[in-house]
């Protein structure tokens, strides 16, 4: 089986442009700020020496590269 990447976080999945952790109960992208926040959080459970304002800085630069957030207005 072949996996495609989302587009929101690029994880591995294999089918549809968004995975279940960047989608809501109905299937739609989440919310930019919630996304965000979620990243930040997975970022600072990974990463403990990570300051709050260094993990939000990491998930926003991580995000712009992303094809579902890189036009985004909070990232330009």
């Amino acid at each position: 089986m072949s996996y495609k990447k989302c587009e929101s976080c690029g994880m591995p999945i294999p089918r549809g442009i968004y995975c279940r952790h960047c989608v809501d109960e109905n299937g739609n992208l989440q919310l930019f700020d919630e996304r965000l926040n979620k990243l930040m959080h997975w970022m600072l459970s990974h990463n403990p020496e990570l300051t709050p304002n260094d993990a939000k800085t990491k998930a926003k630069l991580y995000m712009s590269s992303m094809p579902a957030w890189k036009d985004h207005p909070n990232l330009i």
